[in-house]
Formats: structure tokens, sequence, C-alpha cells
């Protein structure tokens, strides 16, 4: 059963009208840098509660929520309305095997998510153990405005840190922006402008992750097996690891 600690709202970062980063304190607690945990509000009466990736890295002492405001959703308006000084619950433990820990060993890594998935993967490059176990790593990034990529300083960071292991490859589907791709992750795949754009090939010895919207990773994960990368299973290691977001 969950147990709930409670966390005071630090910061409530807008990237846009609608995409926000909730930043909150509580005592702190372990976890594996891909994994989720639930937030929880009071509400008419009643309690609500949604799961939401944390962003920050194991070591962070401030929890960071990637949010993107449904108009006619039930929480993710509640959590856009928080200020500075609010409270918010935070479940534990944290839970969720979308872990490197589950990926197997390969020469290259592919994060691959569209609009908040990105979250879990900035958790995962907070930490040692991308660099340490993979030659080159991609970030894609997959989202409808430029306005919607988050998090470019940290991003460019570890660009600037690691020039000859690192990429970054933003695509941007309603509008022309500097450096982005545009299209589907699927098709921009299949034509290989992906590959390109980042230098490097999907082998048997790629290992992709695929985080956001299910038909992306539905039809991503069908073209990987056909190009020979099968879905990753602890009892039958392959090279796609999954993680719907809705």
């Amino acid at each position: 059963m969950a147990q709930w600690l409670t966390g005071e709202v630090i910061e409530n970062y807008a990237w846009n009208q609608e995409l926000f980063s909730l930043r909150v304190r509580t005592e702190p607690f372990a976890f594996i840098a891909g994994q989720f945990v639930r937030l929880r509000l009071e509400h008419d009466g009643g309690r609500v509660q949604r799961a939401y990736s944390l962003v920050n890295g194991p070591d962070d002492s401030i929890l960071d929520f990637l949010v993107n405001r449904i108009h006619d959703g039930l929480f993710s308006p509640l959590l856009h309305q928080l200020q500075p000084g609010q409270l918010i619950e935070v479940s534990q433990p944290p839970s969720g095997f979308f872990t490197l820990n589950e990926v197997p060993d390969g020469d290259s890594l592919w994060l691959i998510a569209t609009g908040t998935g990105i979250g879990p993967y900035l958790s995962m490059l907070s930490t040692h153990e991308p660099w340490q176990r993979f030659a080159r790593i991609h970030l894609v990034h997959a989202v409808r405005y430029g306005a919607d990529l988050a998090y470019q300083n940290k991003i460019m960071d570890w660009v600037a840190l690691y020039p000859n292991q690192f990429t970054y490859q933003p695509i941007v589907s309603r509008e022309d922006y500097p450096g982005a791709l545009r299209g589907r992750i699927p098709a921009l795949i299949e034509s290989n402008q992906l590959q390109q754009a980042v230098g490097d090939t999907l082998t048997n010895r790629a290992q992709v992750m695929l985080c956001g919207n299910p038909e992306m990773i539905r039809d991503t994960r069908a073209l990987l097996d056909v190009m020979g990368l099968p879905k990753n299973l602890r009892r039958k290691p392959g090279n796609v690891t999954m993680e719907h977001y809705w």
C-alpha cells in the first residue's frame, strides 16, 4: 500500500501557456532514474491523484515534474494553478521498470520521446550510468511547436560536455524550427532521415527506449521489429524498451 509524503511547491515554471515544470521539496527518498511517483491533491472534498515521472536525477534534492495542462482533464489544471508554498502529497515508494538497469548493453542508446515523455530520459542522463555504458547516446524529442522543447539549457550542457558521445535531435511537427526535423518518428526512421541527422545507424547493437504517445510507440516498435530490433523482455532480452505515457 502506498504511503504519502507531504511536499512543498518550490516553483511552478511555465515553458509556455500549457507546458510547465512543477518543482517540489519533500524529505529525501531513493529512486532509480526513470521511475515515477503519484501526486495527490485535495479536490471537492476528496482526493485526486495521477502518476508522473521524476525528471530530476536521484541525487537532486528538489523533485521535478514536467506536466502538460489538459484543459478538459481533472488533475493537470489543478497542478497548473499551484503556487510556491502550497502543499502536495507525493507517493512512496517510487514505481516503474522503465529504467536503464532493465536495458541490455549495446553500442548506442536511442532515447526517443514525444512531449512530456522526455522526462525520464532527463533523469537518466543526470546519472553516470548511460555515459559509462554506451559509446553513443541520441536524445530524440518530438513535439508540436518549438516552444514545447523544454530543458534546452540542460540538454545543451550535455551536448557541450559530451560532444563525441551525445547528440540531441528535436522533431517539430507543426512549424519549421531551426535544427529540427519535421514528420512522425516512424516515418523519419523508415526514410533514414533520423539516422542521418544523428549520424548513426540502427543495428542489432542499438538499444532503443520509447516513451510518450502510444501511437508513436506502437508504430515505431512495429517498424523496429521488422528492422531486426525486437522488444526487450526480461525472459528474452531485445532492443526496444517502452513506456506508455497515457
